[in-house]
């Protein structure tokens, strides 16, 4: 039951969104993102995510803080604030569009699922880590990782996108959306699994071992990717959303809508990417990670690698990816090296280091540098900046609108 101050809340914040989102800037903002992926010369777009929106609201309780009790409702009413939060404090190139998605409740949408694999971790006494303790160790073991169920629960997604329709009626479109981008990033799970120390000596001392756990592994997504399109549970890619761990995937060569069929993989981004493997060799790199990664990579229109992982020196191996479009440019990634090898043929998806927010005070002198360095050194290239993995701004917001204006005079200037 929503009560009456729930219900203008929302609709408040509908209206606002819809306002924004018929503004001619989203235009501009979509067609630059556009061309930025389509590989037409343009400046870089810049696009901040992954904030510390606890600060946040702890700071602007005013702005952020949700009223809704319902979890569904809450979930959307947070959106809409953090949405507007950004639009208003530190747009950069953002785009907000003038709807309100309601997703499919389904899954697994990601390779972040239940394999059949109990985990064991372990919390390190006066620390927020988290240890995982090997529970693969033999073929036998790895042999037990099992496909993981893919559901919709089709009353559920009917139930929530009427009480949508019902209470942004007249205010504010309301709209389906199935899955429209999902990351297959095999390590990022089997890590919590196979302690990492151990893949490093297995990969010397028991290849068959590693390889055994990534196949089967790998498998076992194509499974579910299978089932995912036979069910009609995916959606065009090619939209105002994240894709792999960059920006929006606007771009020319995908659809934007698919009618008298289901969604298929070539409709979509394909993600992929082995953050543990930075310092793994090439060779090995291709060899327990990448040449599996393929065999779902190769059915998507258009790639994006990487995330955290240093690329800078794996353009040979990376080359090996069909339509591979995007290529992240992690804080560790050396920027000019980068750039040399991507040129015009992949977009530069670089990644600031977010430490920049978090010192004792915020040094604009040098964030003005470092960002103008990075963008001179990729004047050759496609390029995005992504702000991210924003631990902390140290309680003061005001740093996030500060490095918006000056990313923002660095492209443009």
């Amino acid at each position: 039951m929503i009560s009456a101050k729930e219900l203008a809340v929302l609709r408040e914040l509908g209206a606002k969104k819809r306002e924004i989102g018929e503004l001619e800037i989203q235009k501009r903002n979509f067609n630059l993102w556009r061309d930025v992926n389509s590989l037409r010369r343009s400046r870089p777009a810049v696009k901040f995510d992954e904030l510390p929106w606890s600060e946040l609201e702890a700071a602007e309780p005013e702005d952020l803080k949700p009223v809704c009790s319902d979890p569904f409702l809450r979930e959307i009413e947070t959106g809409l604030r953090q949405e507007l939060y950004q639009w208003n404090h530190f747009p950069v190139d953002m785009i907000v569009e003038p709807i309100v998605y309601c997703n499919l409740v389904a899954g697994p949408s990601s390779s972040y699922a239940d394999y059949g694999i109990k985990e064991n971790p372990e919390r390190l006494e006066g620390a927020h880590d988290v240890v995982y303790r090997t529970v693969i160790d033999s073929l036998e073991q790895a042999d037990m990782i099992q496909t993981p169920k893919v559901w919709h629960d089709k009353v559920e997604t009917e139930r929530r996108f009427a009480l949508l329709l019902e209470i942004f009626a007249g205010v504010i479109p309301v709209k389906k959306r199935g899955i429209v981008h999902q990351w297959h990033a095999a390590w990022d799970q089997i890590i919590h699994w196979y302690r990492i120390e151990q893949l490093y000596t297995d990969m010397y001392e028991r290849p068959e071992l590693v390889h055994r756990i990534v196949a089967n592994f790998t498998k076992a997504q194509i499974a579910v990717l299978d089932e995912q399109e036979r069910l009609g549970l995916l959606d065009t890619g090619n939209g105002a959303w994240r894709v792999g761990s960059g920006g929006y995937g606007v771009i020319d060569g995908l659809p934007e809508r698919v009618e008298g069929r289901n969604v298929v993989p070539g409709d979509q981004w394909g993600c992929a990417n082995a953050q543990i493997f930075s310092e793994v060799s090439p060779e090995m790199h291709y060899e327990f990670s990448l040449q599996y990664d393929l065999q779902l990579l190769q059915r998507y229109r258009v790639n994006y690698y990487g995330c955290c992982e240093p690329l800078h020196r794996k353009f040979e191996m990376l080359r090996k990816i069909p339509n591979l479009r995007k290529i992240s440019a992690s804080p560790k990634a050396k920027i000019d090296e980068f750039a040399a090898q991507a040129g015009r043929e992949f977009v530069v998806s670089w990644k600031p280091n977010p430490a920049i927010l978090a010192t004792n005070s915020f040094d604009e002198v040098y964030a003005r540098k470092y960002l103008r360095d990075a963008i001179d050194k990729c004047a050759g290239c496609n390029m995005e900046i992504i702000l991210k993995d924003v631990s902390t701004i140290r309680g003061d917001p005001k740093r996030l609108a500060q490095l918006g204006k000056i990313a923002m005079e660095a492209v443009c200037g």
